[in-house]
């Protein structure tokens, strides 16, 4: 009998109030389009989770810096090493395509740092390290920098940096263990530019801003100076309908990046759009209730039918069947609770694990 693919989901939530450890491993009845919970692992407020590319290894933002863990063949987590960031804890963490340098988030310092990544898997030194400077619009919140995602170019030749407070991404040559700042994406006052990710073939940037709700699309070409950026569409985060205060949090790609989907707090929404893989420009064909409040992340399931959203303030996980054809979100399953969750990484187990268990 043919062995099916096994999944786990990791959640990283904040445990300074005691009630979470920091990491919960679930498995996924990717079928069923659910997760079940099933043990927790302890990291101090581990506000974005990330895998290796061959899924092996996990890594988590933590108070002490980035945390790297031995991915089991039962889903588990085994400790490997914590590495400083020199700086205030992250808000979000990535690899690189060839995963030697991860890129942490300062939200709190609006610092930007490059940390090695050793090929057994642990987690280096500091390669290089940048403070954003400058004043936003908003004296509450958006005063000062706030660097909310930082990805390496496809090519590897660059690292951009979306800051919140600024209203910039920036944009830096990553070249001998350096950033050097080449240009910027100049964002519109008050408008939070909060994430962003690159279509597969590298030739589109997403990017979803806070406070303005709205996606932009932009083409990225490389130039022998430097790369070349140029808006092709803004679209609305939330629907035509909506009322409500919202705030844009996440953005996540199904798995060939035909489609998009936003959350939206205060509204409590999740918006799905199709992707033109040509045009790179975005149909929304729907944006509906998560049933939770605050959707910091969603977490697409493997058969791209299925989506879970993360609510943060609800301390809930909530389950949907999508329907694409109809430009529907169908609650399939009951909530699940979880306390404060942040973000969500779904693994495939290694096949050797499926065909042990199906001996025992």
């Amino acid at each position: 009998m043919e062995n099916k693919a096994r999944y786990v989901a990791y959640v990283g939530s904040y445990s300074y109030t005691g009630k979470a450890k920091g990491i919960t491993v679930m498995a996924v009845d990717v079928e069923k389009g659910i997760f079940l919970p099933r043990t927790e692992v302890k990291v101090n407020n581990s506000s974005y989770v990330i895998a290796s590319g061959d899924g092996k290894f996990l890594y988590s933002i933590a108070d002490e810096g980035i945390v790297a863990f031995a991915i089991l063949p039962d889903g588990g987590l085994e400790r490997i090493n914590s590495a400083s960031i020199n700086g205030m804890r992250g808000c979000h963490l990535s690899l690189d395509e060839e995963n030697n340098i991860f890129l942490v988030s300062g939200f709190h310092d609006g610092k930007l740092t490059a940390v090695r990544r050793k090929p057994d898997g642990s987690i280096g030194r500091i390669v290089a390290e940048v403070f954003h400077k400058g004043l936003g619009g908003v004296a509450e919140r958006s005063y000062r920098p706030h660097v909310t995602c930082a990805r390496m170019s496809p090519d590897g030749k660059y690292v951009l940096a979306a800051d919140s407070g600024i209203d910039q991404v920036r944009i830096y040559r990553f070249k001998n263990r350096s950033l050097k700042m080449v240009d910027s994406i100049r964002c519109d006052l008050d408008s939070s530019p909060r994430y962003f990710i690159y279509s597969p073939d590298g030739k589109f940037l997403y990017l979803i801003y806070e406070q303005k709700n709205v996606i932009d699309v932009f083409s990225y070409q490389d130039t022998p100076k430097g790369p070349v950026t140029e808006k092709l569409q803004t679209i609305s985060t939330v629907g035509k309908t909506t009322k409500k205060i919202a705030a844009a949090t996440s953005l996540r790609p199904s798995s060939d990046m035909s489609y998009l989907f936003c959350g939206n707090a205060g509204d409590e929404t999740a918006s799905v759009y199709r992707r033109d893989a040509q045009t790179g420009l975005l149909t929304q064909l729907c944006c509906l209730p998560v049933s939770g409040e605050y959707p910091k992340d969603f977490a697409v399931f493997p058969d791209d039918r299925h989506l879970a959203s993360i609510n943060h303030e609800s301390g809930t996980i909530t389950f949907f069947e999508i329907d694409y054809e109809k430009g529907l979100l169908l609650m399939n399953a009951r909530e699940i609770r979880c306390n404060e969750p942040n973000c969500c990484t779904i693994v495939k187990l290694p096949q050797e694990m499926d065909e042990n268990e199906e001996e025992s």
